[in-house]
């Protein structure tokens, strides 16, 4: 008896995989409400749930699970913060921080909009933290929050949080993908295997809570469901074919003050453009990373590339190949350029500001002395440092 054997899975992905008819063959289908039955509803394509129907067991994390990565991509759990006035005080809190940026003169960066266009309050969980712990403790205590973190993470998740406040007026984003491949330049994301572009979106939860009410002419977050199934993404959401199809297909939700959204990393996401005349839609953007974001071993990378950097420059005056000087820096320095402190450190010329291995390769170009790269790694090192309030 003869077998047909199955397609190698592919080992990498380049822009020459993105098809846009099967993407448009995701996106296009229609969310099941029966696979979702503890939402209330499902409109346009995203299953709403009452968040104070919602048990935290076994069942309730599997249809979250199955939402996030075979469904739609997103849930929207109505009334996450019944009290009212936790948002509030979390409210005023991000408002007095807001103020304080504004009042020293600085602008943050943004990933996808002008600098200064917006109110952008980054590492505003510790900020908020330092500010008003009370606050911070009765927030950062929702059981919401907590269900949908370990249903999608595990335990020993992390939180990060950052504030956004798109004033009337606000232009509308670029659809994206969002952390980790989604940071990357469409380059650096091909040289990653296929494989990791499927583990990205299970490294991170991304949410939002609404601080005020948003109906659609506010410009909530536009969504297009069913999106994250797409192995290539990474590499599709810039071409402007898919930004068309985003454009044409995409789903806004109004919220209201307390709402929260949820949705897998890998959605094709953009937020809206505020039309409102005088709503400033204000958003805790909650980032949650799995515990498993990390090395086994503390290391000093700074003083391994300042104790290899001159063999490096030795070697390559010797005639070295760039493969082989490119691997010492691969394993010596910090190749990636997250986390950091983005008030410092801000992605205004890209999406993610130059790593400290990319410190390092300029560098060698260039043929610094020792002395100037140690200097320059140690500023970078003093830019990633928290500061939050201090």
């Amino acid at each position: 008896m003869s077998t047909t054997p199955l397609p190698a899975p592919r080992s990498r992905l380049s822009e020459r995989d993105c098809d846009l008819d099967a993407f448009r063959a995701l996106v296009e289908q229609s969310t099941d409400p029966a696979a979702h039955p503890r939402a209330t509803a499902v409109e346009h394509n995203v299953p709403l749930y009452d968040a104070g129907e919602l048990r935290d067991d076994e069942g309730t994390a599997a249809e979250l699970v199955h939402a996030l990565a075979d469904g739609p991509g997103i849930v929207v759990l109505k009334g996450a913060f019944p009290d009212a006035s936790v948002v509030d005080r979390a409210t005023a809190v991000f408002d007095a921080l807001i103020e304080e940026q504004r009042a020293s003169g600085a602008t943050a960066g943004d990933h996808f909009a002008a600098p200064g266009a917006n109110d952008r309050v980054w590492n505003a969980l510790e900020k908020a933290a330092l500010h008003d712990p009370d606050t911070f403790a009765d927030y950062y205590a929702n059981d919401v929050l907590a269900l949908v973190a370990r249903a999608w993470l595990g335990p020993g998740y992390q939180v990060t949080s950052q504030i956004n406040v798109v004033n009337p007026g606000g232009a509308a984003q670029t659809a994206h993908r969002d952390y980790h491949l989604g940071f990357l330049s469409a380059e650096a994301a091909a040289a990653y295997p296929a494989h990791v572009h499927r583990l990205s979106p299970v490294l991170t939860l991304q949410g939002a809570v609404a601080h005020c009410d948003m109906p659609v002419e506010s410009g909530p977050t536009m969504y297009l469901p069913h999106s994250q199934k797409y192995e290539p993404g990474y590499l599709a959401w810039r071409l402007p074919e898919f930004r068309a199809c985003f454009e044409e297909r995409h789903v806004q939700l109004p919220l209201a003050k307390g709402d929260a959204v949820f949705f897998n990393p890998a959605l094709f996401h953009a937020a809206g453009t505020n039309r409102s005349a005088g709503i400033r839609r204000m958003a805790n953007l909650l980032q949650i990373s799995s515990a498993f974001g990390r090395a086994m071993e503390s290391v000093d990378r700074e003083a391994v590339v300042n104790a290899v950097f001159p063999v490096l420059l030795k070697r390559r005056a010797e005639g070295a190949g760039e493969r082989w000087l490119e691997n010492v820096v691969a394993a010596s320095a910090e190749g990636y350029p997250f986390p950091t402190d983005l008030d410092s450190d801000p992605p205004v010329d890209g999406l993610a500001p130059p790593s400290q291995a990319d410190v390092v390769r300029r560098a060698l170009r260039e043929e610094w002395a020792p002395d100037v790269l140690r200097a320059e790694l140690r500023a970078g090192a003093r830019r990633r440092e928290s500061r939050g309030t201090r």
